[in-house]
């Protein structure tokens, strides 16, 4: 299963010319198992300003399965993610980042981004990402 950032999600849907745009066409049309997080749907969602596109976006989205953090765990993780991070010289930038990572953690989910904070996230934990080529 993949979970989709809100990087990639915002560049499918302002249609732009990326590679991590493409493989996400890609992935979609193949039938592929995609996923959300709920955190990933709000950011992608709070930034559609049309009524219209919001309810046609939210309808598309709310198709996916939906990982949502497991409780506490959750967030203890997302914290020492950040921590070690920090203790090897990378700084996460963003608290939501650690929480996706944790999340993706948990449920043994790949994550397809276009986020430097996974990639350092990545450097230093075992979090798996779909390679972008």
């Amino acid at each position: 299963m993949i979970l989709v950032d809100t990087s990639v999600w915002i560049d499918f849907l302002n249609g732009a010319g990326t590679r991590h745009r493409r493989l996400l066409h890609q992935l979609l049309e193949n039938d592929e198992d995609l996923c959300l997080t709920g955190i990933v749907l709000t950011e992608i969602l709070q930034g559609i300003k049309e009524e219209e596109d919001f309810k046609t976006v939210q309808e598309t989205l709310l198709a996916f399965p939906l990982y949502q953090p497991q409780g506490t765990e959750t967030y203890l993780k997302a914290a020492d993610i950040y921590r070690q991070c920090r203790k090897q010289g990378k700084t996460v930038r963003k608290t939501v980042d650690c929480i996706i990572a944790a999340v993706c953690l948990e449920n043994n989910l790949t994550l397809l981004h276009k986020d430097s904070d996974f990639t350092r996230i990545q450097s230093c934990l075992p979090l798996k990402c779909l390679a972008v080529e």
